[in-house]
């Protein structure tokens, strides 16, 4: 069996031999349903082992073990025209027929390309994800890892960069929300479903029998966009345990009217790294109440997630610098938050967490609906020591929470933590954008007061001179 960061590797580097996969973004998506189809062929081999009233929802000359799994099977033009003109529009054309895995089929296919162009190349593909056994817990375990590479490679393949949250952050986040079995827990904007996997491994923590896990199959969903960052998420539940995830859609959370939120859908968590920086299509803001229409994606979803939240519910989101000091629709909707919810703490991170993607600094936001927010507490994540940035050999890491963790239940103001009243906030018409207190680093700081300062101070340096000059002048007369 050989290494298997080795064979993701060798499967990379056929890829790059084809034509047809020319930048990192087609080959990541060749490779996710690939991947996606050699997974649940092998979870299929399980539920069969222990349930022989299984049916799979697929025709037999569609299942990956009658069409891929033999390494002398079709090549070349026979293999491309399979997948192109039998496999991949019967997978788009699957009917639901009462069967969630079917309808999760179609969905994970229905925007799916073959981008490769010589069905050799493509054979040995194919023969080295055999060499995958998804069955096997090491290599699971081990392909969890490998998977996560390939998911930090997305941060290089242009726009796809945006569908990764670093997993410190995710982590942190779920540690501190702190999901617990029989919650229901929910990301509007799920990408390759980071925020997903680690709440379903937190609350693997805490199932203690059978009936506890077959809770965890169905406690979570998540809604995504776009159709590769969908597919990678399928491929990545179904490697953390989840049969069929079929709580997770493929489309856009916006794109309902905030009306149709109704409370029977309403959630106890909310994790999400909503996507900031981008605009929604014309109408988009037409779903939401005229106060808060906006085009950009982050304030909408905040809005969003104040809808689905059940009382008491709890929230933790990544958000930019512009949403805590933006004004306009952004005030009306912090004024929204703060009067609805409990905005407890803001971590504001550094620069460079999601480098190379973006430099924009973001902010980590925790809140539970149903009480207004009275003071809210701040806590400015450092740099590890040494360091001057984040980048993507060295990025963020969960170890370095621990001081907010270790402060987390008793707070008291540091160098890094302070915390604001409301009347403060008020007063500063709800720009949360409130700097450390304790940091003397404030940067260069205004021109208009920095020249005159510079000015007094070269005059009062001129004076000192003169008088060393004169009273050394004096001394020298005296002693001639």
């Amino acid at each position: 069996m050989p290494n298997l960061t080795t064979l993701v590797k060798s499967i990379q580097d056929i890829m790059r031999k084809d034509a047809g996969t020319y930048g990192d973004a087609q080959r990541i998506e060749q490779m996710a349903w690939l991947f996606f189809l050699k997974i649940f062929d092998d979870r299929e081999m399980q539920l069969e082992l222990f349930d022989e009233r299984y049916t799979s929802p697929l025709k037999d000359h569609l299942r990956w073990r009658n069409w891929a799994a033999n390494e002398e099977g079709i090549t070349g033009d026979a293999l491309l025209d399979f997948i192109n003109n039998t496999l991949l529009p019967a997978l788009k054309g699957m009917t639901a027929g009462g069967s969630e895995i079917a309808g999760l089929i179609r969905m994970s296919f229905e925007d799916a390309n073959n981008y490769m162009k010589n069905g050799t190349l493509l054979r040995q593909v194919i023969n080295k994800v055999n060499g995958i056994d998804f069955n096997a817990s090491d290599d699971r375990h081990m392909f969890g890892d490998i998977y996560e590479k390939i998911l930090k490679d997305l941060q290089s393949a242009g726009n796809a960069g945006e569908f990764y949250t670093p997993r410190a952050v995710t982590q942190f986040i779920v540690d501190q929300v702190n999901p617990r079995l029989g919650e229901t827990v929910f990301d509007p904007a799920c990408g390759t479903g980071g925020f997903l996997t680690c709440a379903i491994d937190h609350l693997r923590d805490q199932a203690k029998t059978e009936k506890d896990l077959a809770v965890l199959q169905d406690c979570f969903s998540g809604i995504e966009k776009k159709h590769l960052p969908h597919v990678l998420c399928m491929t990545n539940l179904m490697l953390h345990g989840i049969d069929v995830p079929s709580n997770v859609r493929h489309d856009n959370t916006l794109s309902r009217p905030l009306t149709d939120w109704k409370p029977k859908e309403y959630v106890d968590c909310i994790v999400t790294n909503p996507p900031f920086g981008g605009m929604e299509e014309d109408g988009i803001e037409a779903n939401f109440p005229s106060d808060f229409r906006t085009r950009e994606t982050a304030d909408l979803f905040l809005v969003l997630i104040m809808r689905v939240l059940k009382p008491g519910g709890r929230a933790g989101i990544v958000l930019p610098d512009g949403t805590l000091f933006g004004e306009g629709v952004k005030t009306r909707i912090k004024e929204k938050l703060l009067a609805e919810c409990n905005l407890h703490t803001i971590v504001r991170l550094p620069n460079g967490v999601f480098n190379p993607y973006t430099s924009i600094k973001t902010n980590l936001l925790f809140f539970e609906k149903g009480t207004p927010t009275k003071e809210i507490w701040y806590y400015e994540h450092p740099y590890p020591p040494g360091a001057k940035s984040y980048n993507k050999t060295k990025p963020i890491r969960i170890q370095e929470f621990q001081p907010e963790k270790d402060w987390w239940g008793e707070r008291e103001e540091n160098q890094y933590a302070w915390r604001v009243g409301i009347d403060e906030i008020k007063a500063k018409g709800y720009n949360l954008d409130i700097k450390n207190p304790h940091n003397a680093d404030t940067g260069p700081g205004d021109l208009n007061e920095l020249l005159p300062k510079y000015e007094k101070l070269l005059a009062e340096i001129s004076e000192t001179r003169n008088k060393l000059r004169d009273e050394l002048k004096a001394c020298l007369e005296k002693t001639s």
